[in-house]
């Protein structure tokens, strides 16, 4: 066995281990806020989460794979493809650590800032200042800094608009009945527009703007059809109060969690899976191509991986962000999927990997503020920013060591 299959059998454990941390860390951001209200038991949300995420890594997410593998580091700028398998795999290794820390200390932290972070300490040392792709980092940290105010203002106006025209209402449970189903028909179509612009399927179709709006606009009215139906036919009284509302929006909300873990699935495969396709490519061709189609066995280990870390460690951070930085209710919980969900559907679509990780903090502070500052324990807050801050330079100091060692023992 040569050194490049030995790198590509351990890189396919990395990167199980590291799919596996991100399952147990990220889990948090699909079902932490329906486990929090109550919705869905623990155990119900690690079977669903685990379901979803697999499909959408499997199906939805080689794009946001290409992105991460070539974007960050400048491959040609090393030269040696034996220094770069190396690196990937430092890498790998050293995000999965620090991801697999945050989770034991029930912290959710951004596995796409470990990996990228991580990718960048080994280009650093392997190649230079010169090999990271500088302006690609930039839009990335962009994209880290607008996820988590884009979260938290769309889910801030979303139960702000719950209050106002359902909560706050005299006859709220016939203004639930009747914004209920305009709801689901939003979350559906944006559900449509990310099929048919991401999916193999949706873009084999070749469709123009115009019909993909055509389309999803059908769809929402499908879906604001059915669900009327339902709503209509459910017995709420006004005498129930605002538990009617919620138990309505009990059953939404479980749509919406399944909705942010398939969209996670398809974002954050990429940091599992785009470090292992680099060096499946590094031993298959013994250089980094431009394109390639990442292998779909790669997939679905990174949704095996993802799934398993779920099942065993998932419950540590989704008790933080479920219940520990605001109290949730089912309204809440609908407005904070929704928020952090469209954020990441939106980015990955655009091929940017933005942490679902922020989005869903984002997501779950909108809310806590639209009842004001008391209702936020920022303490928490600044313990989970304060991990957030410390990932990048811990993934690429980690990375660094890791790597230097892996290089004396292979070029000694």
């Amino acid at each position: 066995m040569d050194i490049y299959d030995l790198f590509l059998y351990m890189s396919l454990g990395a990167g199980f281990l590291m799919a596996f941390n991100l399952g147990a860390n990220d889990v948090a951001n699909s079902m932490a806020s329906a486990v929090g209200a109550r919705a869905i038991t623990v155990k119900q949300a690690v079977f669903i989460a685990g379901i979803l995420n697999f499909v959408g890594a499997v199906f939805l997410g080689s794009h946001v794979t290409a992105t991460i593998s070539k974007g960050i580091i400048n491959p040609d700028a090393i030269g040696d493809p034996k220094l770069l398998m190396i690196g990937m795999f430092a890498a790998l290794l050293a995000a999965g650590l620090w991801v697999l820390v945050a989770t034991l200390t029930s912290l959710p932290v951004s596995s796409t800032h470990s990996i990228v972070g991580a990718i960048t300490g080994f280009g650093l040392i392997a190649g230079g200042p010169d090999v990271v792709n500088w302006l690609k980092m930039g839009g990335i940290v962009l994209s880290w800094v607008i996820s988590p105010f884009f979260a938290a203002g769309i889910a801030y106006f979303i139960f702000s608009h719950i209050r106002k025209y359902i909560l706050f209402k005299r006859h709220f449970i016939e203004q639930a009945k009747k914004w209920a189903p305009i709801w689901v028909a939003i979350t559906l179509s944006m559900i449509s527009l990310s099929f048919l612009y991401k999916t193999p399927a949706g873009k084999s179709l070749h469709l123009h703007w115009a019909g993909s709006l055509g389309v999803a606009a059908c769809m929402s009215f499908i879906a604001w059809l059915i669900a009327r139906y339902f709503v209509n036919k459910m017995v709420l009284n006004e005498e129930e109060g605002a538990e009617g509302v919620e138990l309505l929006f009990r059953k939404m909300q479980v749509g919406t969690s399944c909705y942010v873990a398939l969209s996670q699935g398809a974002n954050d495969v990429a940091n599992a899976i785009g470090p292992v396709a680099a060096i499946y490519l590094i031993a298959k061709e013994h250089q980094l191509l431009a394109k390639a189609a990442v292998p779909w066995p790669m997939l679905v280990l990174g949704g095996l991986g993802i799934a398993v870390g779920i099942a065993l460690l998932g419950h540590k951070v989704m008790a933080t962000v479920g219940t520990k930085i605001t109290t949730l209710t089912n309204t809440r919980g609908f407005a904070v999927d929704f928020g952090a969900a469209s954020t990441v559907l939106v980015a990955s679509n655009l091929g940017l990997p933005v942490s679902t990780t922020h989005a869903a903090v984002g997501g779950v502070v909108g809310v806590g503020l639209a009842r004001g500052f008391h209702a936020v324990d920022f303490r928490v807050l600044f313990r989970i920013v304060a991990y957030w801050i410390a990932t990048v330079p811990i993934a690429a100091l980690t990375s660094i060591v890791i790597f230097v060692l892996l290089k004396w023992l292979c070029y000694s």
